[in-house]
């Protein structure tokens, strides 16, 4: 009776939980979604609470599958982002929306969303965002990462330094996982294909262990030189 009880809420707080994320701006498809989600629940089950950490937030859409897998775990899910939004967000650009625009400074600001975002999933607890440029926020971290995930600026230079901070704090039996991966150029835009995914299996430190759509996981198997 306890265990089918548990389910139940199981099943309930996961409804609950994609009801807000597919209700929120953003980029992630449900079914991407839903691999991240059970891809953070089970690298974060071992890991006795090393934090993970999400490269891109947007709107909060993704922060609230890794945000449950994180409370879940017992773990911090830090969100990393300066909310001013990635170039292809920007007026003129494909996915600009106007509703982003913060109308007295006339630029895009996410962060009021990301909160709107992160309260209606009553995910404050579990959730630490970090405003400010990826790389740089990097060059004070000092943790060990059990799931790292990266959705950042699709702009090769972007995308690179994105990895290189991040990746070597990975641990090993760690996870990395990468959005809008794209082999095909004819599917999407090249750089978190070649300078994220393919950096990381040819290094010999990463295993690709699924994919799904435009997501790929993959887990540390050695660890870094640069750590």
């Amino acid at each position: 009776m306890l265990i089918a009880v548990a389910l139940l809420v199981m099943v309930m707080l996961v409804a609950a939980m994609k009801e807000v994320a597919l209700s929120t701006k953003g980029f992630m498809p449900e079914d991407e979604g839903d691999a991240l989600f059970s891809a953070a629940v089970d690298a974060g089950t071992p890991g006795k609470g090393k934090p993970f950490v999400e490269i891109g937030s947007y709107c909060g859409r993704s922060t609230v599958w890794l945000g449950h897998a994180a409370g879940l775990c017992g773990a911090t899910l830090f969100a990393i982002d300066h909310h001013a939004g990635s170039e292809e967000n920007q007026p003129g650009w494909e996915w600009h929306d106007p509703a982003l625009v913060d109308p007295e400074s006339g630029c895009i600001n996410t962060f009021p969303h990301f909160q709107e975002t992160m309260r209606r999933a009553r995910l404050e607890n579990h959730v630490t965002p970090i405003i400010g440029d990826s790389p740089v926020i990097a060059t004070t971290w000092t943790d060990e990462i059990q799931f790292l995930f990266i959705d950042g600026g699709h702009g090769r230079d972007v995308a690179r330094n994105d990895y290189l901070a991040w990746a070597p704090h990975v641990c090993v039996g760690g996870v990395l996982a990468i959005h809008d991966v794209f082999s095909d150029p004819a599917m999407g835009g090249q750089a978190p294909y070649e300078e994220i995914y393919l950096p990381a299996v040819n290094s010999g430190e990463f295993v690709e262990v699924s994919c799904t759509g435009s997501l790929r996981i993959l887990k540390r198997i050695k660890p870094s030189p640069n750590q």
